[in-house]
């Protein structure tokens, strides 16, 4: 056993392999303890008794199995690991504080001085300002392509690229990449490419499966479900985890508390009938907004107008996800942005939130808010306008839904 691999991982409790993935997002975890509980146990400790001064030298050289210290492992985390990878269909998974702890795992694994990394102009605002701000400081450089555009991607390559990074759907207009012409792509560079799962997760598609080589997950949105707590993860392959990944968790510390690796494991337990439910007020409220006179735009994937809905309902098992994102009818982008936060200010049953993933229906303003870090030539470049308006769909009844919205666009309209 290599110094810089996992502490312990044990097997989890019955062979997950001939299972459903609705049946492993309950069972897989680790052994249970001696005193046989069913739900899984929550292991609060920082440090961990060994069994000899001879067994704790062993297992924090990593020549034995053993949890030594909570940075570097705990079995509740183990837990959420092995029923997340196994969701993912990954040899492995890592555990992180955050999603975008995750991608900065990612980035300082894989890259270093004079490495490049391709990525979608489309992701997550915090992803490109770590990205192409917060990394060009230490020498990676980047490029961020549209995207959708298969020949920027290919143009973008270079002899040092290292990772291709895309998120799919995106962050919030629900743009739908390629995984598969991605993967070609990348694996003819000698590259990685790694795709953010947030927005569809495990329950509608599995990026390994159309060839992606790494998967990043914010466990804080659908995993978790109920808006609770902080969570990230990277779903990979075991040398990935356990070579790469692991060495950087191991000294920078962006471990993941083993009470919100609870949490995250027990709100996967229903991940596959919430994305399910959700998703189809989702597509049923999207609907309902192209038919009202004051929008102007509506973005969804589940949409047949929706320029890459075949593809979508192809990666993402026919399913078009719960994020939805309209844009106001607005002559100017001040206008846009007045009218946006009118609606935003008439709710009173939705929340006015940032988050997404959660069981009650989110809210929020991208360009003030998500992406506000952005330039605006950025954020044009992403598409995100002053008239747009990110929605994600909860559990509450489609018609308490459309009334609230009602109340300010009718407002406009």
């Amino acid at each position: 056993m290599e110094p810089s691999q996992r502490p312990a991982a044990p097997a989890p409790a019955n062979a997950p392999c001939a299972w459903h993935p609705q049946t492993a997002a309950v069972r897989v975890a680790v052994p249970r303890s001696p005193y046989g509980e069913n739900a899984e146990a929550l292991y609060l400790t920082s440090g961990y008794v060994q069994p000899s001064a001879e067994a704790a030298a062993a297992r924090f050289a990593g020549d034995e199995e053993g949890y030594t210290y909570a940075r570097y492992g705990n079995p509740t985390t183990t837990s959420f690991e092995q029923r997340l990878a196994a969701l993912e269909g990954t040899e492995a998974a890592i555990a992180t504080s955050s999603g975008m702890a995750a991608i900065l795992m990612l980035c300082l694994g894989l890259l270093k001085a004079g490495d490049h990394v391709v990525c979608s102009q489309s992701m997550f605002g915090a992803t490109i300002k770590l990205i192409g701000t917060d990394l060009a400081k230490f020498g990676v450089q980047s490029t961020f392509v549209p995207q959708t555009d298969l020949d920027a991607w290919r143009a973008a390559v270079r002899p040092e690229t290292r990772l291709l990074l895309a998120e799919t759907p995106t962050n919030p207009l629900t743009e739908v990449c390629d995984i598969a012409a991605l993967a070609d792509i990348a694996h003819a560079a000698g590259a990685l490419l790694a795709v953010d799962n947030c927005f569809a997760t495990p329950a509608l598609q599995r990026p390994v499966q159309w060839g992606a080589d790494i998967v990043v997950h914010s466990g804080t949105k659908f995993l978790d479900g109920q808006g609770r707590v902080m969570a990230g993860a990277l779903c990979a392959s075991r040398a990935l985890v356990d070579q790469t990944f692991l060495p950087v968790l191991r000294s920078a510390g962006m471990t993941l508390a083993p009470f919100n690796a609870w949490v995250v494991l027990k709100g996967l337990e229903t991940l596959h009938i919430r994305m399910q439910a959700q998703s189809a007020t989702a597509l049923a409220l999207a609907r309902w907004l192209q038919a009202h006179p004051a929008v102007a735009r509506v973005h969804h994937p589940g949409l047949p107008d929706h320029p890459q809905h075949a593809l979508a309902m192809r990666q993402q098992s026919g399913c078009g996800g719960a994020i939805v994102a309209f844009e106001v009818r607005a002559d100017r982008p001040e206008q846009g942005r007045a009218r946006a936060f009118a609606v935003l200010d008439a709710l009173r049953t939705l929340s006015l939130s940032t988050n997404l993933g959660d069981t009650k229906t989110l809210c929020s303003h991208p360009a003030s808010t998500s992406h506000g870090r952005l330039s605006e030539a950025q954020r044009q470049a992403a598409g995100i306008s002053q008239a747009l308006i990110r929605i994600s769909v909860g559990l509450e009844h489609l018609d308490d839904i459309v009334a609230d919205l009602s109340r300010g666009l009718d407002a406009l309209a």
